[in-house]
């Protein structure tokens, strides 16, 4: 399967980079063991935040920020399997789950969850 890792990425940070880079931490945590179940993690920053530096982004949180950021990850869930969302207050995740359900794949919350791949 392949995972989207949802979780915290700016919530709570006050765009501050170490806070940021903490959270994307713990997204990234939890990858190694989603590949070592025979699955492809993905984490929508891993394809977001190249796209928004080419695009000459200023700063976290400005306008092209904004245009790339959610829309990497809802573009990335219509081709996923399933979700993994972990822990933390976050709009854009919930938003995903969200997504994730409306589009009928498989929500994890924890990655234990998660069976081997056959």
């Amino acid at each position: 399967m392949l995972i989207l890792i949802a979780g915290p990425y700016r919530s709570g940070t006050n765009n501050e980079p170490d806070m940021i880079q903490a959270n994307m931490d713990r997204l990234e945590a939890v990858s190694l063991p989603i590949f070592r179940k025979g699955h492809l993690p993905i984490i929508g920053e891993w394809v977001a935040n190249p796209l928004i530096q080419l695009a000459g982004s200023t700063k976290i949180g400005d306008a092209i920020f904004e245009g790339i950021q959610y829309p990497a990850a809802h573009r990335l869930l219509t081709k996923c399997d399933a979700i993994l969302r972990i822990e933390g207050e976050s709009k854009g995740a919930d938003q995903d789950v969200e997504l994730a359900k409306k589009l009928g794949l498989t929500i994890y919350y924890d990655v234990k969850e998660i069976p081997d791949a056959e």
